[in-house]
């Protein structure tokens, strides 16, 4: 059973283009699906979470990352009374914008088109399932219920000051009223993601070698997991020894999240999903000591994971791929594809080619980003030889 703070299917706001409602599905079910067989769902595949995609078979990519956020929503959800259709779309979604190389190819492609409006991967998220996927006859985008628009958009809070440049031209259309929190459904998947990371990027950490367990035995949470399981367990084989800590790690976090989230609904008593997005505060947390505790983890996981030695170079060779393409195509459209040459004005002005420069990059997986570059500076070498 639903709480009343839960959003009801049978109350949404709508889609922006009207469509006859499913015989068999909510229509935040058919959000999901919609989310499920787009194109970009499967690009996350090849994209990179921590670790460029090719590096290795067992580290998380943004696909495999994308789907245990989603597991851990539906589950905190779940316990909480709340719509886990909705919540599950907003967390298959939530990574969508994501560009090749992570935050690493973000930052680069961010910093390129700062002369024409930034780039930000929640925008671009909501402009992909906006316009970019272009599947259906009677519209551009997934044309996905205001509910999921809005977990997409806001699922880390209000976005208020001067908009991203993608978030900005969607809203001139569609209001999500971005000075309010979303759902809570959309703050659970908002929170999932943190979940999700935090434990296995320290797996992926510790499968690469960048620390071990001795490392982890001084950090909170990690410490005392690991003293357990060499309590229960003694001896026990370090794949199954780091296995069964860290589950123990993730497991806490959920309960905690599940714990002070409860204790914040009751406080508030709300008593509709717009009583949750007008408290001023999110209702979905982790406690205060729970969260200091994770600023630990998260700085060590900054020192020895995401600035190794290792992967500040391979984030230096990657930075240089989309450095590269992006002043190319800029200055050679004719490199894009037909289909996306067919939607270029005959005289674009500079961001409107630059938007478009950026969406295609970003659509990039990490493999095709590498084939490309290496593929069109190659075309440049031999032009330039004859």
């Amino acid at each position: 059973m639903q709480a009343p703070y839960a959003t009801d299917p049978g109350r949404s706001r709508g889609r922006l283009i009207s469509e006859a409602d499913s015989a068999f599905r909510s229509c935040y079910a058919r959000d999901r699906d919609r989310i499920i067989h787009s194109s970009a769902f499967r690009r996350l595949k090849h994209k990179t979470q921590v670790f460029i995609e090719h590096e290795g078979d067992y580290y998380r990519t943004r696909l495999t990352h994308t789907l245990e956020v989603a597991q851990v929503a539906r589950t905190i959800a779940g316990a909480l009374g709340l719509n886990e259709e909705l919540t599950e779309a907003v967390a298959l979604a939530h990574d969508l914008g994501h560009p090749p190389f992570g935050h690493t190819g973000e930052e680069a492609l961010d910093r390129l088109m700062q002369p024409y409006g930034g780039f930000d991967h929640n925008a671009q998220a909501i402009r992909i399932v906006t316009a970019l996927e272009r599947h259906y006859a009677r519209f551009d985008g997934l044309n996905l219920t205001w509910e999921a628009l809005e977990g997409i958009a806001k699922h880390n809070g209000p976005v208020t000051g001067v908009l991203p440049y993608a978030l900005a031209e969607y809203a001139e259309r569609h209001d999500l009223e971005l000075d309010t929190y979303a759902s809570a459904e959309a703050q659970v998947a908002a929170i999932s993601d943190d979940v999700a990371y935090s434990n296995h990027d320290l797996q992926d950490g510790l499968r690469a070698g960048l620390f071990d367990e001795a490392d982890l035995a001084a950090l909170p949470i990690l410490g005392p997991a690991f003293a357990e399981v060499d309590r229960i367990w003694p001896g026990l084989e370090r794949p199954r020894r780091q296995h069964e800590a860290l589950r123990r790690v993730f497991g806490g976090l959920v309960e905690d999240v599940l714990v002070t989230s409860r204790a914040l609904i009751a406080s508030l008593d709300p008593d509709s999903p717009e009583a949750v997005r007008h408290a001023g505060h999110p209702v979905v947390r982790f406690s205060g000591g729970m969260w200091q505790d994770l600023q630990v983890i998260r700085r060590f996981l900054f020192e020895r994971v995401y600035r190794a030695p290792s992967v500040m170079r391979t984030r230096a060779e990657v930075t240089a791929v989309v450095e590269a393409l992006f002043p190319l195509y800029l200055e050679r459209p004719d490199l894009l594809p037909a289909p996306w040459l067919a939607d270029l004005p005959a005289r674009p002005d500079s961001t409107v080619l630059a938007r478009m420069v950026a969406d295609y990059i970003a659509g990039m997986t990490d493999r095709f980003a590498l084939q490309e570059h290496a593929r069109l500076l190659a075309d440049a070498a031999k032009t330039a030889r004859h």
